[in-house]
């Protein structure tokens, strides 16, 4: 999870999934798996993300993976306090 300084007033995201992940079915069903789950957690405004997938994103339980996905944002916040 990497996240910076965006622009417009709305959050932006950027999901990447490589070959890492899987094929093109594989890599595409995880880019939604965490599309839907990013929708599901309140975003800053004002903020750019930018989500690499790995492979455990197309396996995972879904709430696991939304509960993943917070803890992610929330440490990417705390890394960008100190």
């Amino acid at each position: 999870m990497i996240r910076a300084g965006g622009e417009n007033g709305v959050p932006q995201v950027g999901i990447v999934a490589s070959r890492r992940v899987g094929g093109a079915v594989s890599r595409n069903r995880a880019k939604r798996r965490l599309r839907e789950a990013l929708m599901r957690i309140e975003l800053e405004k004002d903020t750019a993300y930018v989500v690499v997938a790995s492979p455990d994103v197309v396996t995972l339980g879904f709430g696991d993976l939304v509960r993943d996905v917070g803890t992610a944002i929330a440490a990417s916040g705390e890394d960008e306090n100190r």
